[in-house]
């Protein structure tokens, strides 16, 4: 055990990513059997390379592709892997590496390691590829690779199908493999629960680390730094699973702050509110919390009817996910609970069903609700083919709209943000100016927003929060004061 944790780095079992291949197995064997098709050929993907800052040779931290970290997680670059589709056989490709990279690098491991590190049947050299599969193919003709191609509904950018010397001399098939192991990664195997799990927890106790020495006068940079050495040093996370967002006062009304062109550089003031998302990843899988706080440990009155507000959305979501649900009502369930919040503190006036028809909630929340969480933060599967993205306002951001299922795992990030890019006009709109008690929005004019981010799995017959942070006004100013806060491993 650390002495800054509780916590300890686990053993990754490859068992995890043994599994994986052979559930994707199972489901191409499937899909080829229903398409009478034959049970023969290869997946092949390559890994990801390492990439230079620009034209220098300074070499950016290697973090690898994710579809191929959850087929075979091998951690080094210039990877290639294959999974024969006759016999469930696994075959890693590993690149030959020159003799002066043991002089600048280190050992040139022997193939050998890679088999048995990598729970993989046999290994070979990357520049081996073509021979290899032609020598191991079972069927007629030439080879053919299942490569992965197809589009991420999150990115709109495509994943890249494999390339190497001589796969011109084998046939390929560029549609089959993506939706299929997309949708392997969207219910997660109890291994890959646990790995998310730790990366929660230790998430957790880094956002209560910085909960309690956050101080007026202090940089937001700092609040992220605290939070990275923590994850690091205790938790042996050295990738975070994306940009930290340390957003205080105004600031938190930026969605995605903290990019190079707001660069968590602002001073944290007395009477901010701070919105601080930022999640640690271990071994490929990661976490994504949001915690809001006031930086002097005291909530004010306008900041916890925001607050509480949030959170009483966030809670009845919670309440609400089990199998079957639709993703599109819980976002809709989220931003009623946060209109009659807005409603009850006069804010705004009217009918919350009328506010909702106009579609009133965006102003407040113009993000989606949540999305699926594994090896990527924004983890892909969101649209199934032919699942159709919601055009209104606010919906049209949500990352899925489909219906839950056991074993996935999805944020669930209500906010609500006083934003004037979208506020005024709506304020001076014939249609909505209606909804807003004017005198009283305008004291939230600079207030910036809250959101709360908790990662959940749904479940058998309901959910379960894997995030363990203080989460009532009482909590976390009880915790700012130094009360004691527990997360079990």
């Amino acid at each position: 055990m650390a002495s800054g944790s509780a916590l300890s780095p686990p053993q990754v079992p490859m068992e995890l990513h043994h599994k994986n291949r052979q559930k994707l197995l199972e489901s191409l064997r499937q899909h080829l059997s229903l398409s009478s098709r034959p049970l023969h050929g290869f997946v092949l993907l390559q890994g990801g390379e390492e990439q230079t800052r620009h034209d220098t040779d300074h070499l950016e931290l290697f973090r690898q592709e994710s579809y191929f970290a959850y087929l075979f997680g091998v951690k080094e670059p210039g990877f290639y892997g294959a999974i024969d589709v006759a016999n469930g056989e696994s075959i890693l490709f590993a690149p030959r590496l020159p003799d002066e990279y043991a002089v600048w690098l280190g050992e040139i491991k022997p193939l050998p390691y890679f088999k048995e590190h990598y729970m993989v049947n046999t290994a070979y050299f990357a520049d081996e590829i073509a021979s290899v599969l032609q020598q191991h193919y079972q069927g007629s003709g030439a080879p053919l690779l299942f490569l992965l191609h197809g589009l991420n509904t999150d990115s709109n950018n495509f994943s890249k199908p494999a390339e190497f010397q001589g796969i011109d001399k084998l046939d390929k098939d560029l549609t089959t493999l993506h939706p299929i192991l997309t949708e392997c990664r969207v219910i997660k195997t109890d291994l890959e629960i646990s790995l998310i799990q730790y990366a929660n927890n230790i998430s957790s106790e880094a956002h209560v680390e910085v909960m309690r020495k956050a101080k007026v006068g202090m940089k937001e940079y700092q609040l992220e730094s605290m939070f990275l050495h923590h994850t690091y040093m205790y938790g042996g996370c050295r990738h975070c699973s994306y940009t930290c967002i340390c957003a205080t006062g105004d600031n938190s009304s930026v969605l995605h702050y903290g990019h190079a062109a707001a660069p968590n550089d602002k001073t944290l003031e007395d009477g901010d509110i701070a919105l601080l998302d930022m999640g640690a990843e271990y071994h490929f899988y990661g976490s994504d919390i949001t915690c809001s706080f006031p930086i002097n440990g005291k909530f004010t009155s306008d900041q916890s009817l925001i607050y509480n507000a949030v959170l009483d959305a966030h809670n009845a979501v919670l309440s609400a996910m089990k199998p079957g649900v639709g993703w599109v009502d819980m976002h809709i369930l989220a931003e009623k609970v946060i209109l009659e919040s807005l409603k009850k503190g006069q804010i705004l006036v009217g009918d919350v069903n009328d506010m909702l028809s106009a579609r009133l909630g965006a102003l407040f929340m113009p993000h989606g609700l949540g999305h699926l969480l594994g090896i990527d933060t924004h983890d892909p599967g969101g649209y199934l083919k032919g699942l159709e993205r919601r055009k209104e306002p606010g919906l049209k951001s949500l990352r899925t709209a489909r219906e839950l299922q056991e074993g996935m795992v999805i944020t669930v990030e209500p906010g609500c943000y006083f934003i004037n890019a979208l506020l005024l006009p709506a304020m001076n709109s014939p249609e909505t100016s209606k909804f807003f008690n004017q005198q009283v929005i305008k004291k939230f004019n600079g207030f910036g927003g809250v959101r709360i981010e908790s990662d959940v799995l749904v479940t058998a017959t309901g959910c379960y929060n894997m995030t363990k942070c203080p989460r009532t006004t009482q909590e976390i100013e009880a915790v700012m004061a130094g009360a004691p806060w527990t997360i079990s491993s």
